[in-house]
């Protein structure tokens, strides 16, 4: 029986640096940046709220011209996989990294105070990726009559909130 497996990542958060584009030697684009996701619980023997907030390290590969889009303080949703790599440090210590290799990164919101009183949060999400290169092969076909600018095979069913 064959295996299976799942490498999928979702997350909401905000960007904790400014974007920033970088070259590989053969001229592909890589963009960079890092997505703040908070948790919030309710202490069980305190009855304080207590808040937790990870930080996850973000590659966007071929994408030169979205880091202009992606800066410090908005709200994006981030689709794609996890990916662990090693190194030894310069003490030869071996160290891991894992970050998340992104295939969609949509803006959910502005910088705060620039979308009028809604606290920033724009109405519609602007899809600041390109379009994936390939979709599996059980992908329905689009039932719309026409193209839509934000058609990136995301329905409202796959967005988490």
């Amino acid at each position: 029986m064959a295996s299976r497996s799942v490498n999928k990542v979702i997350l909401v958060g905000h960007l904790g640096r400014d974007a920033e584009t970088k070259f590989t030697p053969s001229g592909v684009s890589v963009t960079r940046f890092s997505v703040a996701t908070s948790r919030r619980w309710k202490d069980q023997q305190t009855g304080e709220w207590k808040e937790e907030t990870d930080w996850h390290n973000i590659s966007l590969w071929r994408a030169e011209n979205l880091a202009q889009y992606l800066t410090k303080g908005k709200q994006v949703y981030v689709e794609g996989r996890l990916q662990t790599r090693s190194y030894e440090d310069k003490d030869g210590q071996k160290k891991y990294s894992t970050e998340v290799v992104a295939d969609d990164v949509i803006l959910l919101s502005g910088n705060r105070g620039e979308g009028g009183g809604d606290g920033g949060f724009s109405q519609e999400p602007r899809m600041v990726s390109a379009p994936r290169t390939a979709r599996p092969a059980a992908s329905p076909a689009p039932t719309s009559s026409g193209p839509s600018p934000f058609d990136e095979g995301i329905s409202d069913d796959d967005v988490p909130f």
